[in-house]
């Protein structure tokens, strides 16, 4: 049961100066971007509209080796062959890290070749050592994708190469992608997003990332053109610990890309600020829980918490804590269990993941049978 509390701080009422969320023209005829430090979503354009994502599709090809290699199934120094059948169809074939016939490719390197560089022969090297077949790997990219809730998307192939409409994403589905890679896997998205340049076989080609160099903090994520897409970019950056992630797509030209998607995302950081609304392992809220050692578990804060809103707004709000409860037990410590859910004036709601403040056991037999006994007796 769906369970709705005030947050315990003392509630502002929505500002009576109502002030109108900050206003950006894009020549993009899609995009989308959210704050993943509070969960706002600060502009969306035809962010649920099914678009080809061109080479954006690599995203989820690195999110498929990370999660392998995070739950110690896949390891960055195992090695690849290129084969020939691979070799004929992608050496250069659009975007390449020029890989040589029989290679002997590092995990590691290919993901370097697919980040970095674009590489459509990295992709298909990388998903036939994986899964055996590239046919098999798009099983385990539709798998994540669901997992992840993209439930508008779709991966037909492991490079986005155009495929007769297989192939198919959302902007929201890409932000939604990008931030589950930055939050779920830090250390690697650390390590391989956001490097100037790679050189293989003594080729050495630059990142084609427009943000970086560009923008302050710029650290991903991935391009993608082709002639049916136009041209489209998955961006994030990182300011004063405030993370953005844009999506921009069907541009027309590799100028507009660039000038688009720094535009996009200065603005996301000069036109809205973050406000504080709790630190990090502060009690939010209580929250019922059945059949454990407990009858209630804590409510806190992983984080320090914000709220995104227009630079210079007055920043009134108001705050609840929604979870589906009683909450059974057991539950661990750190496990997330509720969410904190923002409302401004300015700014929609915002939705902001609360954990249990500590480990509630299963309730004992005796316990239970009570409770059990206390149930048919409709008594609370």
């Amino acid at each position: 049961m769906k369970k709705f509390l005030l947050a315990p701080l003392p509630l502002i009422a929505l500002s009576s100066v109502v002030f109108a969320a900050p206003s950006f023209e894009t020549e993009a005829p899609i995009a989308y971007m959210t704050d993943l430090s509070s969960g706002a979503v600060l502009y969306q354009k035809n962010a649920d509209k099914k678009i080809p994502p061109a080479s954006m599709a690599k995203m989820m090809t690195v999110y498929v080796a990370f999660d392998l290699i995070k739950n110690g199934k896949l390891k960055l120094d195992d090695k690849f062959r290129v084969n020939e059948a691979t070799w004929n169809r992608w050496n250069n074939q659009g975007s390449t890290m020029f890989l040589g016939l029989g290679d002997e490719v590092s995990v590691g390197d290919l993901l370097h070749g697919i980040v970095t560089l674009s590489g459509n022969d990295a992709c298909v090297v990388l998903a036939d050592g994986i899964a055996g077949s590239e046919e098999a790997f798009v099983g385990l990219m539709n798998k994540s994708a669901k997992a992840l809730g993209m439930s508008d998307s779709q991966f037909g192939n492991s490079n986005g190469w155009p495929d007769e409409g297989r192939t198919m994403v959302t902007a929201r589905d890409l932000a939604k992608l990008g931030s589950s890679t930055v939050n779920n896997f830090p250390e690697l998205y650390e390590e391989f997003y956001g490097q100037d340049e790679f050189e293989w076989n003594g080729i050495k080609q630059p990142n084609r990332n427009p943000l970086i160099g560009k923008v302050d903090g710029s650290d991903g994520m991935k391009t993608g053109h082709t002639e049916e897409a136009g041209f489209g970019f998955t961006g994030s950056a990182v300011q004063k610990g405030r993370r953005l992630v844009s999506v921009l797509a069907g541009l027309n030209s590799y100028g507009g890309r660039i000038e688009e998607s720094v535009k996009f995302m200065n603005w996301g950081f000069n036109a809205w600020e973050p406000k504080k609304l709790f630190d990090k392992g502060t009690k939010v809220q209580n929250a019922e829980v059945q059949l454990g050692d407990s009858s209630t578990v804590s409510l806190v804060a992983a984080k320090d918490l914000f709220a995104s809103i227009p630079k210079g707004s007055d920043g009134k709000l108001t705050m609840k804590v929604s979870y589906n409860g009683p909450i059974k037990a057991p539950i661990a410590k750190g496990q997330k269990i509720a969410t904190l859910i923002v409302t401004t004036a300015d700014a929609g709601q915002q939705s902001i993941p609360l954990v249990a403040g500590e480990e509630i056991g299963a309730a004992g037999f005796l316990d239970r049978a009570w409770a059990g006994f206390k149930s048919l007796l409709g008594i609370l």
